[in-house]
């Protein structure tokens, strides 16, 4: 595999973890839920991602 694939590839994985800690911790969620979901899609970056975005918490603007 070419090496600016994997790179393009890794970035935005990157980037999709990012946004997904940010919408933890902003969330409305209990400390505890926060934690281990933020630790859940730092040990697995894709996988925590996919489940994070199908069960995870929402943050309290897009419930309104």
């Amino acid at each position: 595999m070419d090496n600016l694939t994997t790179s393009f590839g890794g970035a935005i994985v990157l980037a999709l973890d990012i946004y997904a800690i940010y919408s933890i911790l902003s969330s409305g969620s209990s400390a505890l839920a926060k934690v281990l979901w933020t630790i859940f899609v730092l040990l697995l970056p894709i996988l925590g991602f996919i489940v994070w975005l199908l069960l995870g918490p929402r943050s309290t603007g897009a419930r309104g």
